[in-house]
């Protein structure tokens, strides 16, 4: 049980000064002045204790017994199914339409009020260069190509893994191969005399934008929907690349958009761009 800091008497003096007034006859004014508190205070606790006995003279919890415009079970459930796809606060927010203070309270409510609840991750090591084209972070995702009507496992639920696959009839069916996106991130967000920096061997974190980016991508664009070609899917990724640089809002740069930090480090003289 946590106590207020503050309080002139816990239970235990709580106790005495009671049975001073109901057990000793002691005017209940003289029990108050002797335990340092208001005479309203001691008739409060007195009357708690008539009522309820020894447990009427622990602290309650100052918090409201309802909440009248608490958040729905039905959307509590949604939220939390939306943060297991590792959405984040605001994006939860967009879909469901709701304000994001309230988003982020209830995912704070239900112990997911950071993703690194999902799954346990290395402490967070954030850098910025300070002059768009410094820094450029590479790297190549592959996917598979998607064939006629041979819809991926994640569509159908089943793996291959390794092993040929078949048709129905038991035949030996081609694979349909593969497709890579090109992924280049700015840190910053004139590339003279540029420098090759490899990252450490098996040690994603050390190119963790590009990282995070493609996870990103993967779950926006690439597995967001069910297409019918990959040429369908290809099409597609420039209206989301169009959307994640100039009208999607991301946490790490307060909620902004990437056009506007931009023209921050510019000093607002991008010419050519998006407005």
């Amino acid at each position: 049980m946590t106590f207020i800091r503050n309080a002139p008497l816990g239970p235990k003096g709580r106790a005495i000064m009671v049975r001073r007034v109901l057990e000793q006859g002691i005017a209940l004014t003289e029990a108050a002045e002797a335990a340092g508190v208001s005479a309203r205070t001691a008739r409060k606790w007195v009357g708690r204790f008539q009522v309820e006995g020894e447990p009427g003279l622990l602290d309650r919890s100052s918090a409201p017994r309802r909440v009248h415009n608490a958040t729905e079970p039905e959307r509590v459930e949604a939220i939390a199914a939306l943060r297991r796809l590792r959405m984040t606060g605001p994006e939860i927010a967009e879909v469901l339409g709701m304000a994001t203070s309230t988003v982020s309270a209830v995912l704070k409510r239900i112990g997911l009020g950071k993703l690194s609840r999902l799954e346990p991750a290395e402490p967070t090591r954030r850098y910025e260069r300070s002059r768009a084209g410094e820094l450029i972070h590479i790297d190549v995702k592959k996917l598979g190509r998607i064939g006629p009507n041979k819809a991926g496992h994640r569509v159908t639920g089943r793996r291959i893994g390794n092993r040929a696959a078949t048709d129905a009839a038991g035949r030996r069916r081609r694979q349909v191969g593969w497709e890579r996106v090109h992924v280049c991130v700015d840190d910053a967000t004139r590339a003279m005399g540029i420098r090759h920096i490899r990252t450490r061997p098996y040690r994603p974190q050390t190119n963790g934008k590009a990282e995070r980016f493609i996870r990103t991508m993967l779950r926006e664009w690439a597995y967001a929907a069910v297409y019918g070609s990959s040429p369908e899917r290809a099409r597609v990724l420039s209206g989301w690349i169009e959307r994640y640089n100039f009208r999607r809002r991301h946490g790490a740069l307060g909620h902004r958009l990437p056009i506007q930090r931009l023209r921050e480090l510019q000093g607002n003289n991008v010419a050519g761009i998006y407005t």
